[in-house]
């Protein structure tokens, strides 16, 4: 889950970017894990005819069934589980009646608490029978995620994420929505530092070993502005173009990059797109 507004509001309480010790890795990793184990469990179900209230009932169950907290459950008034953000909605889509169509693609987005560490992350799904402009863009969003991570590593800089993740896209006729972006995270929801799915190489604060956030680009066949519905939640594109995002939680390591929110099944990606 991500709040461009919510990441703006910790820069100006100056908090600094924390570094974790090796052994809070581990906190990430149960997290991480159980995440991503909510969303292998959902596949099955999102089909055409799936109810979205329905699959936030599941995705609840499981994570209270598995000793965990739902963070997205009553965080600043939000009342649900997931978040499901089906075809032109960019994020923070509410789930209730509406039904899952054959041809839709659907963003779902997932963050359980595990002993206070969070495990945030969000995957594409296809329903049914996905048109190829869909799967394009639904290929499209996850190499721009595999860029960002791969620009993710000790002393590398902020901006050579979101240049990575940009460059890639527009590249291919598309574009980056930049009302939104990734965040810090551990055992506070969103903290520092805010990770910009656009920028420069060479801006921004150096990656150090430790550093623990979230890179979850969220990509627009159309033009990147969005609005935000009366519900105060959903964005949508404002050019109603299809939109999709893909994310992970992850941690700066010694030589590399840790990711903590990979697919125990190999769901992460859609096999189909």
């Amino acid at each position: 889950m991500n709040d461009l507004a919510l990441e703006a509001s910790a820069t100006r309480r100056g908090n600094g970017i924390k570094i974790h010790t090796p052994d809070e890795f581990e906190g990430m990793r149960r997290a991480g894990k159980l995440a991503a184990e909510c969303l292998d469990m959902l596949t099955p179900h999102v089909k055409p005819g799936a109810v979205t209230d329905e699959l936030d009932r599941l995705a609840r169950e499981f994570i209270l069934d598995h000793g965990a907290l739902p963070a997205c459950l009553f965080y600043r008034g939000y009342a649900k589980t997931l978040c499901i953000s089906p075809n032109h909605v960019v994020c923070h889509g509410i789930p209730g009646s509406r039904t899952l169509r054959d041809g839709e693609i659907a963003n779902i987005d997932v963050t359980v608490v595990v002993d206070g560490w969070h495990g945030d992350t969000s995957r594409m799904y296809l329903v049914g029978d996905v048109p190829t402009r869909a799967r394009r863009l639904v290929d499209i969003t996850y190499e721009a995620l595999d860029r960002g991570l791969a620009a993710a590593k000790p002393g590398a800089r902020l901006g050579d994420i979101g240049y990575a993740i940009q460059s890639y896209v527009e590249a291919q006729r598309c574009s980056v929505v930049r009302d939104f972006c990734g965040h810090g995270l551990g055992r506070v929801f969103h903290d520092n530092p805010n990770i910009l799915h656009f920028g420069r190489r060479g801006e921004g604060a150096v990656l150090k070993p430790g550093m623990f956030f979230t890179i979850e680009p969220m990509v627009n066949l159309g033009k990147p502005q969005v609005k935000l519905l009366s519900d105060g939640w959903t964005a949508v594109t404002r050019d109603k173009s299809l939109s999709a995002q893909c994310e992970h939680s992850v941690g700066i390591t010694e030589d590399g990059l840790e990711i903590f929110t990979l697919s125990p099944a190999g769901l992460y990606r859609p096999a189909a797109a």
